[in-house]
């Protein structure tokens, strides 16, 4: 009983900002997605890191939460922020899949490097139909450890990012299902 109580008390300035301003939670959402965007930008164009596909499917499914996070927080429906919620948590959950797979891919690398070609060299050389299923198949060496932060490697952190994103959005649903049932 009393965990719960001390974690209702310490998030219960949070729930207030969840009740009274989702829009303001969906743009702090969307700007802190922006940000870690940026940070793979940087640590790819800036540090030379190349991103292996399934580092590049994790990009399209933080963009997606961006995008869904930014039209949630445009809107004024509450139908609206619903949908956008179920959206992003569907795509949250997706990047979590493709960075748990990455995670397990670093921990226990295969024999023989699994992933194939870059991104790039793909879409340089083969057609789109083909470029796109390749890609999620992936290529490059996925197994890859290129950078490290308090021991954790990109796909350990983005998969961190990417449940905490999906925890969130179910503590918003959650909360949104419990004030229509009182009403």
């Amino acid at each position: 009983m009393a965990p719960a109580f001390i974690f209702f008390m310490l998030f219960q300035p949070f729930m207030a900002v969840l009740d009274k301003t989702p829009r303001r939670f969906f743009a702090l959402l969307s700007l802190a997605c922006l940000a870690m965007l940026a940070f793979g930008l940087y640590l790819q164009h800036v540090l030379g890191l190349e991103p292996c596909p399934m580092c590049i499917v994790q990009r399209y499914a933080l963009v997606l939460v961006t995008v869904f996070c930014a039209l949630a927080a445009l809107s004024k429906p509450r139908g609206l922020h619903l949908l956008m919620a179920l959206l992003t948590l569907l795509a949250a959950g997706f990047g979590a899949f493709v960075a748990a797979r990455q995670s397990w891919l670093q921990w226990y690398p295969p024999e023989v490097v699994s992933c194939g070609r870059d991104l790039y060299g793909m879409i340089e050389n083969f057609p789109m139909q083909r470029v796109i299923p390749m890609v999620f198949k992936g290529g490059g060496d996925c197994s890859k450890v290129d950078w490290t932060f308090l021991g954790g490697s990109i796909a350990n952190w983005s998969f961190l990012c990417f449940v905490g994103l999906a925890a969130l959005m179910l503590l918003f649903l959650g909360r949104q299902f419990i004030k229509r049932q009182a009403t």
